[in-house]
């Protein structure tokens, strides 16, 4: 079981070798490897008896990126050409920065620094990506990384099925859970009730922190199978590791059961096939979607009566769960009319939940708007819309690894809109570093190209 810490270290010294040697882009490897795994490793290692490591490795990814960002910098060999996102992400880092020092909430330093931490370290992440050189990136070999690891998580949900036991009851996610982060073990399986729904079916994994992280990457799995097997032309060649990707996919988003990231998958195939003009696929895709209400009909009524009890009351909104979601979701949206530059830092969030004494949460734009307010909210949210107008616009007129990384992100950031609605994803560290990573390689890739190279005059 240790095998995970050691990977975890592994992939460390690796991106450290890398970044040795000026090779920025070598932290991708930490990025790919390390972060997914990052939950179990420290949750073995505190297991295992080696609770002193435990410290030491929480930090590494954040050391990792500012390394690679000093280094990046120290290396360019001319100066950045600012776009109006990167003033957009200095504008939301800079003014969050400022509620760890204004007297606003009940929390002291300590509490604020760990919540700007949970959802402001990202735009150093993101100008780590920014500065990396698009010439000297191997855009295809690290997306095959990403799939090895996907399948191989696969590999431990089907593990788990097979036993029918989650893999975090082996590896001391519930005591790593109460000694960090002070949240007792709930639900039926001794782990949260995030790991169930509420007609007792298990919610699986793998060796991701929780089941709605392992759904997010099954999203972020597919933008990478796009963007990799998808040509210039927009015909799609799928090697031997793509169509084990591809069933790996399936696989993981059922048996997660995130009703959010579900239906984020197939908006996101049916989003592909819009943006790649392939009517015969929308056809398909309509017809299938039509096979599938059936298939599922017969699956819940047949099989499954469970999973069909499941599927109701999330649409009617009598499930305990989405009866939650918008509880919290009211509560926040009032929290934010009655207090519109926000309750401080640490009031909504991972820091208030480990205290029991949040406010709104379940929805990352409101943890956001609940802490700091509606300024930040629409700076984040802008963004978010950046990304997905830009990719859009540009996706005709780019080729090569270009094209791959603009239609993975595209995908992804449309993917993750219904998740970033109901939950913290900010908070997945695999997710948010890996999707404002390759969100900064893109706004490089695009800056070394004109406005008339892509035949419009509004992209920045």
């Amino acid at each position: 079981m240790f095998i995970f810490p050691l990977i975890y270290f592994s992939a460390f010294f690796i991106a450290i070798k890398n970044l040795i040697r000026k090779n920025t882009q070598g932290v991708l490897i930490f990025l790919i490897i390390g972060l997914p795994i990052y939950t179990t490793s420290l949750s073995i290692a505190l297991q295992s008896g080696f609770s002193s490591l435990v410290p030491f490795m929480q930090p590494l990814k954040e050391l990792l990126i500012l390394i690679s960002l000093g280094i990046g910098i120290w290396e360019l060999n001319s100066r950045i050409r600012f776009q109006s996102i990167d003033y957009v992400v200095l504008a939301y880092f800079f003014y969050t920065l400022l509620y760890v020092f204004l007297p606003i909430g009940q929390y002291g330093l300590s509490a604020k620094l760990i919540a700007f931490k949970s959802y402001s370290f990202f735009p150093f992440i993101y100008f780590a990506g920014r500065i990396i050189d698009p010439a000297r990136l191997y855009v295809s070999k690290y997306f095959h990384y990403i799939l090895a690891v996907f399948i191989a998580a696969t590999g431990i949900l089907l593990f788990e099925i097979f036993i029918d036991q989650h893999f975090q009851t082996l590896t001391g996610y519930a005591d790593f859970n109460f000694y960090y982060f002070n949240q007792e073990a709930t639900g039926n399986y001794g782990l949260s009730w995030t790991f169930e729904t509420s007609t007792g079916l298990r919610r699986f994994a793998s060796f991701f922190a929780n089941p709605l992280e392992f759904a997010a990457s099954t999203l972020l799995a597919l933008a990478i199978l796009a963007g990799l097997y998808t040509t210039d032309n927009n015909r799609v060649k799928v090697d031997t590791l793509g169509i084990i990707a591809i069933i790996a996919t399936q696989f993981a988003i059922f048996f997660a059961l995130s009703r959010s990231s579900l239906a984020s998958y197939f908006i996101m195939i049916f989003i592909y096939a819009l943006i790649t003009k392939k009517k015969q696929i929308l056809n398909i895709i309509y017809a299938g979607f039509a096979a599938v209400a059936i298939y599922f009909i017969f699956f819940m009524l047949v099989i499954n009566p469970d999973l069909y009890e499941f599927i109701y009351e999330t649409i009617t909104f009598t499930n305990p769960s989405s009866v939650g979601h918008v509880l919290a979701w009211i509560e926040g949206i009032e929290a934010i009319a009655a207090n519109p530059f926000g309750l401080g830092l640490g009031e909504s969030g991972r820091v208030a939940s480990s205290l029991s004494d949040t406010v709104g949460g379940e929805n990352q734009y409101i943890v956001i708007g609940v802490q700091t307010g509606i300024i930040t909210l629409l700076l984040y949210l802008w963004m978010h819309i950046y990304f997905i107008k830009t990719c859009w616009k540009w996706f005709p007129y780019l080729q090569g690894k270009e094209r791959q990384v603009c239609l993975s992100l595209l995908l992804m950031k449309i993917g993750f809109i219904i998740p970033l609605l109901t939950s913290e994803l900010e908070s997945s560290v695999y997710i948010s570093y890996l999707s404002w990573f390759l969100s900064g390689i893109f706004v490089r890739m695009i800056a070394g190209h004109s406005p008339e190279d892509a035949k419009f005059s509004d992209i920045n």
